[in-house]
């Protein structure tokens, strides 16, 4: 068995990405949340999801996130399935947030990605089928 867990971000508002991550999915709790010294500097960090599934936020960041729309290495976004990518798009956008990319028409799913404030993508996906081949139906040659 393989199954994803968790995600371990490093911000510099810890409470302004826990508020965008906690918008697009209201039943996600704090699990767990304490302090360290990372490499010699204080930082606080707390785990954000549900029984299974988690993002881990450490804050005390220094810099900038990686530029999107750039070339350098580094974390393109997150990805999410959903049931729901329209409550989705509407909490966030009802918080001011607003959609960085739309996905394209598809006959069985839908996607959307927005950026929280550090600058991570986030994507979210909702499947309109259980068939592996209509999910992963790719329009390329």
């Amino acid at each position: 068995m393989v199954r994803f867990e968790h995600a371990n971000l490093v911000v510099t508002d810890l409470k302004a990405t826990l508020d965008f991550i906690q918008t697009a999915f209201p039943k996600w709790i704090v699990r767990g949340q304490g302090e360290m010294k990372w490499k010699g500097k204080p930082r606080r960090w707390l785990h954000v999801g549900d029984d299974t599934t988690y993002i881990t936020l450490n804050d005390n960041g220094e810099g900038e996130n990686r530029e999107l729309s750039g070339h350098k290495p580094g974390l393109a976004h997150l990805g999410f399935e959903v049931d729901d990518v329209d409550g989705i798009i509407e909490r966030l956008q009802n918080k001011g947030f607003e959609i960085d990319i739309l996905g394209g028409d598809h006959p069985f799913r839908k996607t959307v990605y927005f950026v929280d404030p550090e600058g991570f993508q986030f994507e979210f996906i909702q499947y309109y089928s259980n068939d592996p081949a209509e999910r992963n139906l790719y329009d390329t040659p």
